[in-house]
């Protein structure tokens, strides 16, 4: 055992002492970004989990917490295959930051696995009550105008969810991948007066990008009906221009 061992200085357990040191907002930078280094090199997951806490606050000034928080992107970059679990664990468990572990991950992995991770989040969070929708925002834009039959089905029953911002982003993701399921329901929410009234404009603009028909629900998406749509005699919602 090294003299650094035992004092602490290299080990996961000195990786976790120096969790409050990159989660401390006030006070003097350079403790913060010393901290954030060190944790740099060394190469052991535990460094990247603590590292990724410091997505979890915001300092003054915002110059200063964008050039932190660039630099937890390049340092667990730099960690590769074994940064992977580690930041896959945050996706999963963290509230906030969203963005930046799915920006990490796509540096670490190709597309279709980031998908699908993002896919397995998004059926896990499924019905659950968030009081901040900012992760499942995030998670619904990522997954819009990607390619994969897993993704329609776990963004479903987001058309569901009480925030008008995730039903706003259920619906654009949802239009062009024509998933013949998601039709009455998103018919439903059109139909629905109480419905804010720019998630049933984003509910039309569903309903055109899929082709879905209107059957069932014709008089009730007259009503509802907005520019620059239009009802065809066909059933379908049409756009002008």
């Amino acid at each position: 055992m090294g003299i650094f061992d035992f004092l602490g200085g290299s080990g996961p357990d000195k990786a976790l002492k120096l969790k409050s040191k990159v989660t401390q907002k006030y006070g003097d930078p350079s403790s913060r970004q010393k901290a954030l280094q060190q944790l740099g090199e060394m190469k052991f997951p535990e460094a990247v989990g603590v590292l990724l806490q410091r997505y979890n606050i915001t300092v003054e000034p915002l110059t200063t917490d964008t050039d932190e928080k660039e630099h937890v992107f390049e340092l667990v970059k730099a960690f590769g295959q074994d940064a992977i679990a580690p930041v896959t664990e945050f996706l999963r468990k963290n509230e906030a930051a969203t963005s930046w572990a799915l920006r990490i991950l796509e540096a670490l992995l190709p597309e279709a696995e980031v998908t699908r991770l993002a896919v397995d989040t998004l059926t896990e969070l499924s019905g659950k009550y968030m009081r901040n929708h900012e992760k499942q925002v995030v998670l619904l834009h990522y997954v819009t105008g990607k390619q994969d039959p897993r993704i329609a089905p776990a963004v479903l029953p987001y058309l569901e969810d009480m925030a008008a911002d995730v039903k706003l982003a259920a619906l654009k993701a949802l239009g062009p991948l024509k998933h013949e399921p998601a039709r009455e329901p998103i018919l439903k929410l059109l139909a629905n007066k109480e419905i804010a009234r720019r998630v049933q404009t984003a509910a039309l603009a569903a309903l055109h990008e899929s082709g879905f028909g209107v059957q069932g629900y014709r008089e009730k998406v007259e009503e509802a009906m907005t520019e620059p749509f239009f009802l065809d005699g066909n059933g379908l919602v049409q756009r002008r221009g």
